[in-house]
């Protein structure tokens, strides 16, 4: 009888602990879609990352218009520009990666990982707050 019960409660907290796992998996949205949405920041940028992994970016400081792609893994984004409006630079040409953080569903923040382009640094390091 008393092996009965022990096999009965274990296999409760196993149960248990299935539908905790299920359910976590089910409403925390991984890759792209973790970050989809439109964002600002304090210098007055607008990024706009889609779940379908391509971004659009309109920036005061400098001035620009920008689209790109993007992939998640884990906790690091890679940003690649694939179009703009106006002028270039030629390290901003490159790929930028970064370590990203949701400290809240408002919330997004980026930690610099590497990247040569500096207006995107300067940019993409602010804090960003949902649209």
């Amino acid at each position: 009888m008393r092996k009965m019960k022990l096999q009965h409660s274990l296999g409760m907290l196993l149960a248990g602990i299935l539908v905790v796992l299920v359910s976590s998996c089910a409403t925390t949205p991984s890759g792209p879609a973790a970050l989809a949405g439109t964002w600002t920041n304090s210098l007055g940028t607008v990024w706009t990352l889609n779940a379908d992994g391509t971004f659009h970016v309109t920036a005061t400081k400098p001035k620009a218009e920008i689209w790109g792609n993007y992939t998640v893994a884990d906790d690091r984004i890679t940003v690649q520009e694939t179009r703009h409006v106006g002028s270039v630079l030629k390290s901003c040409k490159a790929p930028g990666v970064y370590k990203f953080s949701r400290p809240d569903a408002n919330t997004l923040a980026f930690v610099l990982v590497s990247d040569k382009c500096k207006p995107r640094i300067q940019n993409v390091t602010q804090p960003w707050h949902r649209q």
